[in-house]
């Protein structure tokens, strides 16, 4: 059997100086405007009355055709990979909304304001309608150009003993103060 030197894969194509990207397609939310917008599609703690918005995520089936959603209905949940489109500017620092005023590092942050506005968006996969998926908490406006979906896999994607940096801690000094929901603890 011949033998074939490997291959190298990197040494063949050149590093991107840009990236093109079309949408594949677009989100319908009950939200129109940042202001009242979840910063989470999913909450924490919630009170039991408490209603996660309900959106549809249409596909462009002249890019992505109806086959490939073949077998998506056996997720609970979804990533959605969004651009968030109406973000033109970044600081390479921002104070986020919880815990003390400090400026921490835009990267270290889920602002949505980034060097390139990409979202990534964990929401409930309720049902598929050929191009339609309907989900449960969203927390991406109306009209938000979507980039790609991806399956939420438990196996991978969550590390229930993760480190959170300054986030475990904001939990921590949180436990006793009230949510907006009017509950202790987050």
């Amino acid at each position: 059997m011949p033998k074939f030197p490997p291959k190298d894969y990197i040494e063949s194509v050149s590093f991107p100086d840009q990236i093109k990207m079309r949408p594949i397609g677009i989100v319908h939310s009950p939200y129109k405007e940042r202001h009242g917008t979840p910063r989470q599609s999913q909450l924490q703690s919630a009170p039991s009355d408490y209603q996660p918005a309900i959106a549809k995520i249409e596909l462009f089936g002249d890019i992505v055709p109806a086959v490939a959603l073949k077998d998506i209905e056996g997720f609970e949940y979804i990533w959605v990979i969004a651009w968030l489109h109406l973000n033109k500017h970044w600081n390479p620092t921002v104070i986020p909304p919880r815990g003390d005023r400090v400026k921490r590092g835009t990267l270290a942050t889920r602002a949505p304001h980034r060097p390139n506005p990409i979202g990534l968006s964990a929401s409930k996969l309720m049902k598929v309608e050929g191009l339609i998926l309907h989900v449960e908490g969203i927390d991406l406006l109306d009209q938000t150009p979507v980039l790609d979906i991806k399956p939420y896999v438990s196996y991978c994607d969550a590390f229930a003993d993760a480190k959170c940096g300054y986030v475990s801690e904001i939990e921590k000094s949180l436990e006793h103060e009230v949510d907006i929901f009017g509950k202790n603890g987050r």
